[in-house]
Parts: structure tokens; C-alpha cells; sequence
């Protein structure tokens, strides 16, 4: 499975930015995805994620109430709403997803900067 992530840029904050993340391959065997940011000299962590039919999703505290993940399965396409964009929110942001048989592939991220 390859996924490319798209959509980063540079925003003022307060300001909106929405990412995708485009899955090829064996997509049927996608299960949860997610996506991650690192900002840098920062570890890697979760923004949020969501179950494969969509029904479930959890967000980290950080972006709860500004940013919605969605997923198109027909498209094979992850979303990320990102709404009120703070300087902070500032890093790289990756995609990835866990296969059914428990592999995890992940793309090659997409730069979010956001100026004060």
C-alpha cells in the first residue's frame, strides 16, 4: 500500500487547511487509519484517527473541537479538517494505515506551517 498525503501549506492562524491522504494498492485490506504530526524536535504523535467504516475516531486533546477526520472508502481517501489553526499546530503531518493482518504503512507527510 503506498499513501500520499496532500493539502499542507502555509496558513495565518486562526486560518483552515484540509489534508488528504490518497491510498494505492491493496486499500481493501486497510483497516483504522490515522494521522500524525511531528513538529520539529518533537516526537512523533497521534492527531487522530478512525475505524473503517468511520464510525469511531478520537482525536488528541490538542485539536479537539478544531479538527475533523473523515474517510472515503469508495476513494480511498482519508481527510483532515483542519479549522482554527494555531502556530502551534506547526509540523509535518503523515498519514498512515494498519492492515487488517497488522502491517502498518505510513506516507511521506506533508508540511503545515502556521504564522502568528
Amino acid at each position: 500500500v503506498q499513501l500520499v498525503e496532500s493539502g499542507g501549506g502555509l496558513v495565518q492562524a486562526g486560518g483552515s487547511l484540509r489534508l488528504s491522504c490518497a491510498a494505492f494498492g491493496s486499500t481493501f485490506s486497510i483497516n483504522a487509519m490515522g494521522w500524525y504530526r511531528q513538529a520539529p524536535g518533537k516526537q512523533r504523535e497521534l492527531v487522530a484517527r478512525i475505524t473503517r467504516g468511520g464510525g469511531s475516531t478520537n482525536y488528541a486533546d490538542s485539536v479537539k473541537g478544531r479538527f475533523t477526520i473523515s474517510r472515503d472508502n469508495a476513494k480511498n481517501t482519508m481527510y483532515l479538517q483542519m479549522n482554527s489553526l494555531k502556530p502551534e499546530d506547526t509540523a509535518v503531518y503523515y498519514c498512515n494505515a494498519l492492515m487488517f493482518e497488522g502491517i502498518i504503512y505510513w506516507g511521506r507527510g506533508t508540511q503545515v506551517t502556521v504564522s502568528s
